[in-house]
């Protein structure tokens, strides 16, 4: 495909991104940098973790970002007494015909919404490793296909909470991005206090895109050019990243795939068709902060001391 369609292709998918935020804002208000990476997160097909305190419009965000974007979905409230075959589905004996029938889960759905993942046992977190990687489910030895396409939009509330467990490693890895919306404003917070309730809003919001819509703004993404020395500067945050102070592991080579990704985004909802440090650095603390696991300084000082470490091309 030569420069011009993939250009069209582009522009035309930053206009429509730019209507979806425009709308995600009139039901998460004064929040546009969470809205943008959440959106960010989804057009490089990554699954995304919000994480925050309660009733700062986790759940919210995460239903708006479904419904706006066309997409057919299933929110799971994840308990300690959640199972598996609960999320997965189960195969069912039929007596009539003598066979088992799989009978699917909520799994199956364009978009799961896992609401408060962490209050779910290991068990059961560990059962969408393969979904977030495979994009398919395996029950009695036998591999079901997942939609296309299929996120994971998780939340969870902050791990010193009574009756959470926390996220291993493996699991956090899955997630392209952990971003946090925190309190609102002072206007924003008079605007959600005075105005309509968030749940009735979200019953009349329309959908701008349909799941075919959306899978040409992925491609549209994945034609954003990244010339050699950016190539350069990401490997240069990833091989810095390895030798951190305090850091358990640096980054691998899967995050730097995700981080292009994420940035190729980023430049995409700015309507250019090439990536920029700048747009590497603007997705950098979502990409890598849940990554670079390790004693000391928390995740945010972490990746400041890593945009310090390696210069600018």
């Amino acid at each position: 495909m030569n420069a011009g369609p993939q250009h069209a292709d582009i522009a035309h998918s930053s206009q429509l991104a730019s209507q979806i935020l425009a709308q995600l804002e009139q039901i998460v208000l004064g929040k546009p940098q969470p809205l943008r990476l959440a959106l960010a997160c989804l057009l490089a097909r990554g699954h995304l973790l919000i994480e925050d305190q309660p009733g700062v419009g986790k759940t919210t965000l995460a239903h708006a970002l479904a419904v706006t974007l066309g997409l057919r979905f299933q929110r799971v409230q994840f308990t300690s007494d959640l199972l598996p075959a609960d999320l997965l589905g189960v195969s069912i004996f039929d007596a009539r015909e003598q066979v088992f029938r799989f009978h699917p889960g909520p799994i199956f759905s364009q978009v799961l919404l896992a609401d408060e993942i962490n209050r779910s046992t290991p068990k059961t977190q560990s059962a969408l490793l393969e979904a977030m990687e495979e994009q398919q489910v395996s029950v009695d030895g036998k591999a079901h296909a997942l939609p296309e396409p299929f996120f994971v939009i998780a939340t969870q509330n902050p791990s010193h909470q009574i009756g959470t467990f926390a996220l291993p490693e493996s699991q956090l890895d899955r997630f392209l991005m952990r971003i946090s919306i925190g309190l609102p404003d002072a206007v924003a917070e008079r605007a959600l206090l005075a105005g309509q309730s968030r749940r009735e809003l979200l019953v009349q919001l329309q959908p701008l895109c349909s799941a075919e819509q959306l899978l040409v703004m992925q491609r549209a993404c994945s034609s954003v050019h990244v010339g050699e020395r950016l190539l350069d500067y990401v490997q240069g945050l990833l091989a810095a990243s390895r030798s951190m102070a305090g850091v358990a592991q640096g980054l691998s080579p899967r995050s730097g795939i995700g981080l292009l990704a994420a940035a190729r985004a980023w430049a995409l909802l700015a309507g250019r068709d090439h990536v920029l440090p700048d747009d590497v650095q603007a997705v950098l603390p979502s990409v890598a902060g849940h990554r670079l696991q390790g004693a000391g300084a928390g995740a945010g000082a972490r990746v400041r001391q890593l945009i310090e470490a390696v210069a600018l091309p």
